[in-house]
């Protein structure tokens, strides 16, 4: 009977240590997390921008905890015939806001999309870059194009110092292949040698008090 008792106590014993480590390894993982985002196909801004007809736009929501630790880069990056095109064809940064958590909606967008001159611009949480065209001849104007999330459905944490590439747009004047995985690297690196254009909208969000 007593072995029975002590065999009891070193299970629940053992329970509760693994509790204990579980609960301890989540906060580890949450710690390290700087931002939440998730796609918004289908949004008020998104199902407008379509409705006018003035482009594209890829909607997203952004959840940034510890937001007056956190530094923010959001930008497009972009490739012609498989060169990169420096700099970045627009770029927004900002940070070290006074609130703990800061959320709101953040995106990407392509005015005149199918033109040789179309104007691009970005958005988050009360900030925004301007419609403005790129000092280069990246774009095609007769040429097939695509355009898609890159992430998939679901809430994506990020990690400090991560890049991650959060949307696609791309033309050709040929045929153009479909069913790149965009959460991988070396498939987006095929897609960028395989395309005349490509447009990469990527994020970065940085812990400054490390």
């Amino acid at each position: 009977m007593k072995n029975r008792n002590y065999t009891r106590l070193v299970l629940s014993i053992l329970i509760i240590i693994s509790l204990v480590f579980t609960v301890g390894c989540n906060k580890i993982v949450d710690n390290d997390v700087v931002a939440y985002i998730s796609q918004n196909s289908g949004s008020k801004h998104e199902s407008t921008f379509k409705e006018l007809g003035l482009g594209i736009l890829f909607d997203f929501n952004l959840k940034i905890p510890r937001a007056e630790e956190r530094w923010v880069e959001l930008w497009v990056e972009g490739y012609n015939r498989g060169n990169i095109v420096e700099p970045p064809l627009t770029k927004l940064s900002y940070g070290l806001k006074p609130e703990k958590i800061a959320e709101g909606q953040m995106g990407f967008g392509i005015i005149n999309s199918n033109s040789d001159k179309p104007l691009l611009f970005l958005y988050s949480e009360g900030i925004r870059i301007a419609p403005h065209s790129v000092d280069s001849d990246i774009f095609v104007k007769s040429s097939v194009s695509s355009w898609d999330y890159a992430i998939s459905s679901g809430t994506f944490s990020l990690e400090s110092e991560q890049e991650k590439v959060l949307a696609v747009y791309r033309q050709n004047e040929g045929q153009m292949r479909m069913g790149y995985n965009y959460e991988d690297a070396d498939a987006i690196d095929e897609m960028i040698r395989d395309n005349d254009t490509v447009l990469l909208l990527k994020i970065r969000v940085d812990d400054k008090m490390k």
